[in-house]
């Protein structure tokens, strides 16, 4: 990976990055703003404007066909918002399942059909207490469906920390990362496998956040942080012991390595791009996005948006 450069977008916690049809990158920070950043360029520096508030804590993100704003927000479910017009109304698309509350809203893909698949990490937790659900490894994370009706159900349940969200070139599946386990689960829609469920890509070196899409279909995976062989040790534990190290992962929060990292996929899940690089300025990587000829980094920690060249130019 080349040195990463990076842009202070005045906020902190870009948790998502994505890209409109005009190639600026949309990202939500921790106070609950959406921003828009025109990357810099030859002869510019760049530019950030804030086009919208949800009233919560902005996540995974989303541009529609006509402009609009998917967002998932860990406080207030599953909205969409217009940045064009200043991101009023913030409409509520979804915050309950079943009369219960959605907690901790994560990630999200748009279909053709205007179905909308999203994950909620946790039942369990929310987004402050992060690290002690990896660590319970408590499988309450979930991958639903909103249906173009409005109707909300449940396809997956039962996930390690549910993630990154990804339809296929051809949507015939949707993958969603299972951050607790270092796997993309599947779920094929169509075809002869339809409803089946498998595992797109498995033993992960690193815990996968969220996915985006790029033009020629490589599916990008934004990998946090690096595997522990601590951590497998504890999921191996029984639950009573797990609960207590999770209790303590809460009060300690440690921090992340500084290490950068992000995987390419094919259609069928085999790797076409390794990139990392050891003691980097710019870490817990969780989520890329293809702009251009360019990769736009997102991260939960940091309080700017990183980019580098892809591919890299030959030395």
């Amino acid at each position: 990976m080349p040195p990463l450069r990076v842009l202070r977008i005045g906020g902190s916690g870009p948790e998502d990055v994505v890209v409109d049809t005009a190639g600026r990158v949309l990202t939500g920070t921790a106070d609950g703003r959406i921003l828009r950043i025109t990357l810099p360029s030859r002869g510019t520096g760049g530019s950030v404007e804030e086009v919208a508030r949800t009233g919560g804590r902005p996540l995974g993100l989303e541009v529609l066909s006509d402009g609009r704003l998917l967002v998932c927000d860990a406080e207030r479910g599953l909205l969409r918002l217009a940045p064009e017009t200043g991101g009023t109304p913030v409409e509520v698309l979804a915050d309950s399942v079943d009369g219960a509350p959605l907690r901790f809203c994560s990630n999200a893909a748009a279909a053709a059909d205007g179905s909308v698949y999203f994950s909620t990490s946790s039942s369990r937790y929310g987004l402050r207490d992060w690290r002690a659900d990896i660590v319970e490894h408590s499988a309450t994370g979930r991958l639903l469906r909103l249906a173009p009706n409005g109707m909300v159900e449940v396809l997956l349940e039962g996930l390690q920390f549910a993630n990154g969200v990804v339809l296929s070139a051809d949507e015939s599946y949707v993958a969603v990362a299972e951050t607790g386990a270092y796997r993309l689960t599947r779920l094929w829609l169509t075809g002869p496998h339809a409803g089946r469920r498998d595992v797109l890509i498995d033993e992960l070196p690193g815990f996968p956040d969220n996915l985006s899409r790029g033009p020629s279909g490589t599916i990008w995976i934004a990998l946090a942080s690096p595997r522990e062989a601590a951590l497998d040790w504890l999921h191996r534990m029984p639950s009573a012991s797990r609960r207590l190290a999770a209790r303590t992962a809460t009060r300690l929060r440690p921090p992340p390595p500084r290490v950068a990292r992000v995987l390419g996929i094919d259609q069928r899940g085999h790797v076409v791009h390794d990139l990392r690089r050891r003691g980097a300025a710019y870490r817990m990587i969780t989520s890329v996005h293809e702009c251009g000829r360019t990769l736009v980094l997102g991260s939960l920690m940091e309080d700017g948006v990183a980019t580098f060249p892809f591919p890299p130019q030959p030395r």
